[in-house]
């Protein structure tokens, strides 16, 4: 196979993971309600309605508090994005080290997410997008290790 192909499909998994991340991070920033974006997981965590649970007064500062989380979540997801995004127009993946460690490191945060919403929420529509960074990483190492014979 052509090794700019391969190149290629290394590189733009990651690239589409990080401005992925980027967004989603925005998302949860930006959002007035960030809860809302997974109420169906989070209401058949938390075993109560949205309504019910701030309803109770002791719960009154619930809502910031939340968005506080969320928001600090969303700039973590934002920053996460760009270091891989980054990273990956930095060293374009050029060599087998650069490769190794971003899949190595994206991996074990894919087996943690993964075990995360098996056990806590496996109605969220969050483990579709699971499914596709899986295929995403999937496809970046399928081409790492076929580009490897054309190391120098």
């Amino acid at each position: 196979m052509n090794p700019k192909l391969l190149h290629n499909l290394t590189v733009l998994p990651f690239f589409i993971i990080g401005t992925t991340s980027f967004l989603m991070g925005f998302a949860w920033m930006l959002s007035t309600e960030p809860w809302m974006l997974d109420e169906s997981a989070n209401t058949l965590l938390l075993k109560e309605s949205y309504k019910n649970l701030f309803a109770h007064p002791i719960n009154e500062n619930l809502p910031q508090y939340l968005t506080l989380l969320y928001r600090f979540f969303g700039l973590w997801v934002t920053t996460i994005g760009m270091l891989i995004t980054s990273f990956t127009i930095v060293t374009r993946l050029g060599t087998s080290m650069s490769r190794g460690f971003l899949q190595t490191s994206f991996f074990i945060t894919l087996i943690g997410i993964s075990i995360i919403e098996y056990i806590f929420i496996p109605s969220s529509h969050f483990v579709y997008l699971t499914f596709v960074l899986w295929i995403l990483w999937g496809t970046s190492v399928w081409a790492g290790i076929k580009l490897k014979k054309h190391d120098v």
